[in-house]
């Protein structure tokens, strides 16, 4: 057997089809279709849910979507290395049911965070401008063009230009998860030179995560409320089972 096949042979079978799907479409999208002009993050990205280019799909396939390679690479180390040991620990089945709760959780607080933004966008906008924007701004944006008025122009590129894609959500809550199961055990960080132990080590990722996206002035393009919400919902969801058993 191949180092490789064994590789893929010695993972469990949920965190081995989570990667090949988002492996898979990271090559259809960046070296196929991208060549042709299509943009697939477009089509199964996230968009904020009054964009007339919101589906609802994208709840699920934004999940499968991701930025560029180390994006990509992140999150699939993440899921490895945590995921298949949550995996062993709750069975396929349960491990998945968390994973997509967590990564529908992430679009619930990034979308209470998308609204508030939202608001501060179109505060002073009449509503009729607001209903234009939303009725064809997507036209707008797709001929290459954009409002004149800087306040049309920044809400548009919000509705119909921005879109949320990554399993960053869903991959929080396993680290949330993994840091409840097992909070003693010791972490080796590449950029921090000693060992951490795992409930510290997310406590003060989820502290990190909350800070930048309140003082998020920068705009770093990075969703960190749906961060946090991929943890908060793997909290509640742990706490739910503990009481009682899937």
């Amino acid at each position: 057997m191949t180092g490789r096949n064994s590789f893929l042979a010695n993972m469990p079978p949920a965190v081995k089809v989570l990667l090949i799907i988002n492996v898979g479409t990271f090559i259809l999208g960046e070296l196929i279709l991208r060549t042709n002009n299509i943009d697939l993050g477009r089509i199964l990205g996230l968009y904020f849910f009054k964009s007339e280019l919101f589906k609802p799909h994208q709840i699920v396939t934004h999940m499968f979507m991701h930025g560029g390679f180390m994006h990509l690479a992140f999150n699939m180390y993440a899921l490895w290395m945590f995921g298949q040991v949550i995996e062993r620990v709750w069975g396929a089945k349960k491990f998945l049911i968390y994973y997509f709760i967590t990564g529908f959780g992430a679009v619930v607080l990034h979308s209470v965070a998308q609204y508030l933004q939202y608001i501060s966008l179109a505060d002073g906008l009449p509503a009729d401008a607001i209903q234009m924007i939303i009725n064809e701004g997507a036209e707008v944006i797709a001929s290459g063009q954009n409002y004149t008025d800087a306040q049309l122009g920044g809400l548009n590129l919000f509705l119909n230009y921005s879109y949320t894609v990554g399993a960053s959500g869903a991959v929080f809550g396993l680290l949330l998860a993994f840091g409840m199961l097992y909070p003693n055990v010791e972490l080796q960080l590449m950029f921090v030179p000693i060992p951490i132990k795992a409930k510290y080590f997310v406590m003060g990722y989820g502290a990190i995560e909350l800070f930048m996206g309140i003082n998020n002035a920068s705009g770093d393009n990075i969703a960190h409320f749906a961060h946090l919400g991929g943890m908060l919902f793997g909290f509640i969801l742990i706490k739910m089972w503990g009481k009682k058993k899937l």
